[in-house]
């Protein structure tokens, strides 16, 4: 019996690679992101749907904080305060890890597609 081994990417799979791998190397400031895109990009198979599985974090992440904000803002000060702080963190956050993550995405899915 023969077996046929095809290499397929899954999205949903990188992009949870990368959020944990990013989460648990967030503490190796430019490296961290770099493996974490990498081995993404790996699990994407390809150069196209590894960036579609970096960037859909970041929308989620943005309805996400949208959302919450709404959530709590109605308390009148601190509720007002305590989602523009947590929105500004996370988008901080978001943009430092975004760039080493992308290019580590892009080099993994290009090795994956070769």
């Amino acid at each position: 019996m023969a077996y046929s081994i095809t290499k397929r990417g899954d999205i949903g799979s990188a992009m949870a690679w990368m959020v944990g791998l990013s989460i648990a190397l967030s503490w190796i400031p430019f490296v961290g992101g770099l493996i974490a895109g990498y081995v993404g990009g790996r699990k994407a198979g390809g150069v196209a749907p590894a960036l579609i599985a970096t960037f859909l974090p970041g929308v989620v992440l943005l309805l996400l904080t949208v959302v919450l904000g709404a959530l709590i803002g109605w308390i009148p000060i601190i509720g007002q305060l305590w989602a523009m702080l947590a929105g500004v963190g996370a988008w901080a956050l978001s943009f430092m890890n975004i760039v080493p993550l992308i290019v580590g995405a892009v080099v993994g899915g290009w090795q994956e597609q070769r």
